[in-house]
């Protein structure tokens, strides 16, 4: 049975789409996650906190630890990335939804999506280049990480950052995590974050809202 959706909320939410698909928001403060790929223990209890936070079923993931390991006796390594939704500042999920549930907040950059909206099309879904908006498999639509806007509007942090056991995760200013200025336990004194690591897309596709202290077999060279 065809899912039915409010038309004045449609038209109001297409509305919305055109302005930014067009006219991308630069927002006042574009907020972004810093993680320590090197001190991450790989524990994923920003993986739980986030799913109860959320109420998700088995299946969809908005956090995402991914072990990564390599080499060759005796030069053999292992280090942890974290992901989820990087809030672009040109998010390529929000020109290809076709219901305007996605749109990028213009106080703090957080692309948010209203998945009463979903018709379940999943354009998102391919088209975001690191995997965020997530399918789920009971509602029949697409969700994803808002930042834990509620939260944020509180004056607190993510649940994700705040169940970080090591504080390896940690958000702020992403002008200020990129040049090492914003004050976080996720950077240690001499580290410079960098804006890709090893396997990750091309930043230059969407200007992530992500920086990372990599470990040095994670470098991407000539990447900073």
């Amino acid at each position: 049975m065809a899912k039915k959706l409010d038309r004045a909320e449609v038209k109001k939410a297409l509305e919305r789409k055109v302005v930014q698909t067009y006219r991308p928001v630069r927002p006042k403060t574009q907020l972004g996650f810093i993680h320590h790929n090197v001190d991450c223990i790989g524990c994923r209890a920003c993986e739980i906190a986030c799913k109860d936070k959320n109420g998700l079923p088995p299946g969809p993931r908005f956090r995402r630890v991914m072990y990564i390991e390599g080499g060759a006796f005796p030069d053999v390594y292992a280090y942890k990335v974290n992901m989820s939704c990087n809030h672009c500042a040109v998010p390529a999920c929000l020109p290809t939804c076709p219901s305007g549930a996605i749109w990028k907040r213009e106080d703090n950059g957080v692309v948010d999506i209203d998945s009463t909206l979903c018709i379940g099309c999943r354009r998102c879904e391919a088209a975001c280049p690191y995997g965020a908006p997530q399918w789920d498999p009971v509602e029949k639509t697409v969700k994803k990480c808002n930042m834990c806007i509620d939260e944020l509007e509180a004056g607190r942090k993510p649940y994700c950052v705040m169940a970080c056991m090591m504080r390896v995760l940690d958000i702020g200013p992403i002008d200020e995590l990129a040049a090492g200025t914003w004050k976080t336990t996720a950077l240690g004194p001499n580290e410079k974050p960098v804006r890709q690591v090893k396997n990750m897309a091309n930043p230059e596709l969407t200007s992530p809202s992500i920086v990372f202290i990599p470990h040095s077999k994670g470098r991407v060279d000539g990447k900073s």
